[in-house]
Order: structure tokens, then sequence, then C-alpha cells
């Protein structure tokens, strides 16, 4: 079981005053976070590959930070772990190494669910090499991806199945294990964005046996980094687009230019952060790992599954909190029952008000929420929300609290009886 005040003592920006629900677009830093960077900076700070002690320090902290990475994805090895810039700039990246493999004709799946990193990539290369573009559609009700779609837009021609984990627009999580075992029946690629996933549930690459999978620390309380995880056999596989000095196997072919390596530590953080959670947690959340998984595995597993375990409760409370504000109209999945089938992020519409002016007069209450398309723009033309300035979006994390719900909630109530 979680210990809030304990948890949030580890969050040195969660002063009194502020209200944090744009962790959809980005957590706030755990102190493990900022220590690493510190010492990083003051004792390790070096370009790679160098004979001298700084430049081998900074090599052991960004291998060391592979290898926590690759246990709390549970990589089947470090190498596995390839280091960027943002998810964005890494599923380009990749995109680009994939798109030598296609031939005229061939198709990706792509779905109007997804965050635009996630799309334009495939749109991208489908262009440059003559493929096929297959659109999965959603259910506009409770805006959940059409499975029975993508099994239809699935087909022997198919090379790559682009799809999220859970929507960053909209909290819908999907059955990517499914997904991926209709990709593979036809000899396709998976590949899944779990940015919006990841800050909220354990994941496990192996049991899903995808190929590729990225993220973004920033949204798991760590810094600007992003991480793409990708079997080893097709990252030895595919041509990188790199420069000729650089190294020929992965991860490195991969990691084109000089990395930020304090950013990388600060990833290291926030790992050690979780594996502490996970031991404070206790046993109660460690049965369903502890035959697979030990020392810091089984630890990272216990931290996601407290985390997972505590959310569906502050998901509830948002949940009833923003149906019982008059007029609200929520997008996404609107039953308690089904709680598990999405992350804390809620998003909504205030009848007669602007988007923009929702969260504007949040914000003078010192209350943090987004407003727009946050980039997941498939959907919010598909729900014809684009051209009315999109929605507004909340999102809750391990470290808010019911309270701050319900102060939440009060300031909706009072800007929707204006």
């Amino acid at each position: 079981m979680l210990n809030l005040a304990s948890v949030r003592s580890h969050f040195p920006s969660l002063t009194p005053g502020t209200l944090f629900f744009d962790n959809p677009g980005g957590t706030q830093v755990a102190q493990e976070v900022i220590a690493h960077m510190q010492d990083y900076y003051l004792h390790n700070n070096a370009n790679h590959g160098g004979s001298f002690r700084t430049s081998r320090a900074s090599d052991t902290v960004v291998w060391e930070a592979r290898l926590a990475m690759a246990d709390f994805l549970n990589a089947a090895r470090p190498e596995e772990i390839i280091f960027g810039q943002n998810m964005t700039s890494l599923t380009l990246h990749i995109s680009r190494s994939l798109a030598r493999n296609l031939n005229p004709g061939d198709e990706i799946v792509v779905t109007r669910l997804d965050h635009d990193a996630n799309i334009a990539p495939w749109l991208l290369i489908a262009e440059d090499r003559a493929c096929q573009i297959r659109w999965v559609d959603i259910h506009p009700e409770d805006c959940t991806l059409n499975i029975e779609e993508m099994e239809r837009q699935i087909t022997e021609r198919t090379k790559i199945v682009a799809v999220g984990y859970a929507s960053n627009a909209v909290g819908t999580v999907n059955d990517v294990q499914r997904i991926v075992q209709m990709a593979h029946r036809v000899g396709a690629l998976c590949f899944i964005d779990a940015v919006q996933y990841a800050p909220h549930k354990p994941i496990d690459v192996q049991e899903l046996n995808c190929d590729l999978l990225a993220c973004s620390a920033y949204k798991f309380f760590g810094p600007h980094t992003g991480i793409l995880y990708g079997k080893y056999a097709l990252l030895d596989s595919l041509t990188a687009y790199k420069v000729r000095p650089a190294g020929n196997l992965p991860p490195d072919k991969f990691e084109t230019g000089t990395q930020s390596f304090e950013s990388i530590a600060g990833v290291l953080g926030a790992l050690e952060y979780f594996a502490a959670l996970g031991q404070a947690a206790g046993t109660e959340f460690a049965a369903p790992y502890q035959q697979r998984f030990s020392g810091r595995k089984l630890a990272l597993k216990q931290s996601m599954a407290a985390i997972e375990a505590y959310e569906v409760d502050i998901s509830k409370a948002l949940l009833a909190g923003l149906l019982s504000v008059p007029g609200l109209r929520l997008w996404g999945i609107a039953d308690a029952e089904r709680i598990p089938q999405r992350v804390p992020t809620f998003s909504f519409s205030l009848p007669g008000l602007h988007p923009q002016a929702v969260a504007e007069a949040l914000g003078k209450e010192n209350i943090n929420v987004w407003d727009g398309n946050f980039y997941a723009l498939a959907i919010l033309e598909r729900l014809g929300l684009e051209e009315q300035g999109g929605i507004v979006r909340v999102g809750a994390v391990h470290y808010n609290t019911v309270d701050e719900v319900n102060t939440l909630v009060q300031a909706l109530q009072k800007i929707a009886h204006r």
C-alpha cells in the first residue's frame, strides 16, 4: 500500500498551493532524479568513450541506466534499450530504418486513437515507399479502439502495426497483447507507444512479445529523455542512419551523436525511486511476479502494481467528481466498473466555454491542466472537436490526492455556474 506522505516527500516541487493535474503532458520529478543529475554534472561530466576517469564514469552511469531500464520493461538484455531526445524523435528515427524493408503496396496499420508521434512517422514512410495506410477507427461513445476493425485492417500485406498502449487524450488502455498477436499472425511487426501507459501500470515487453516499444522518462517522474525498446535481433538486422565512426551494433548504432548523459543519469534516478517505492510497498503486490522476478525487477514490478492499485481509487474519485459538474461532457470510458480499462487521464468539454478559457480559469486558481489537442490530432478530428479548440485534460498520478481532486471539482463547478 502506498504511503502518500512518504510518496510526496520525494517530490520537492509539490509545494502547497499548486495542484498538478497536468501530468499527462509531463510529471514532476523525484528527488532521486535531481540528485543523480547533479552528481553527474559535479563528478562525471564528460563525453562518451574517453580513456580518462570522468568519461569512463559517464559511460558507467549510462550502462547502469540501461540495465535499470531493461529491468523496468523486462527486456531480455540491456542492449535492447535505446536512449534518445524523446519518443517522437526515436520513432521518426527507427521508422526510417524500417522503411528500407518496405515495398510499394505494403500496408501499415495506424489508429485514430493515437498520439501523432505514432501516426505521422508511418504516414511519412508510407509516402516515401508508396505503401498503403490502413486506419483503425474508434467507438466514439466511449473512445475505445474498434478491435473488430483492427482484425479486418490487418491483412497478409501488413508489415507494421502501430498502436498506443494508452491514449494520451482520453485515457483508454488498449489490449496490445492481442494486437501484437494479430500482427504476428501475418508476419508484421508491432510498434507500441507506451508513453501514457508507463507512469501508471507495469510493462513486460517479453510477455507482450512486441517488436518495438517507446516511452518517455518525463512522463514517469524523470527528465526529458526518450526510450526505445526493440528486440535485439530486429535492431541488429536494421540499417541505422548514423555517422560512420559510430558503433555498428545495438544500441550504439541508433544513439546518434552525443547523448544527454545527464538526462540518462536522471532516468536512473527515476528508476531508483520506483525500486524504493516497490520495496516500501511490501509483499502485498509481489504475488503475481515472485515466480518470474527477483531483486530490482521484482521491486519495480511491485512499485507499478502498487501505483496501479492506488490509481483505481483516484480514478474513481476523478470520474465521480467530473460527472457531478453541471453540463460537463466526458470523453472516454465513464463507467466506474471499467476503470481498469483506462489510466487516470480524463478529458472533457463544458458547454459554452472554450477549452482554453476553462484551463485559464483553473490556472488562476493554481490548478494546472491542459487544453487543446495534445498532438492527438486524429481522435480530436474524429470526434469533431478540433475545430472547437480541442478539449480540457486533467490527469492524476500516484502523488495526487483525493483532496486535490475535490478542490479541482469544486473549481470546475464554480466555472460551470458562471
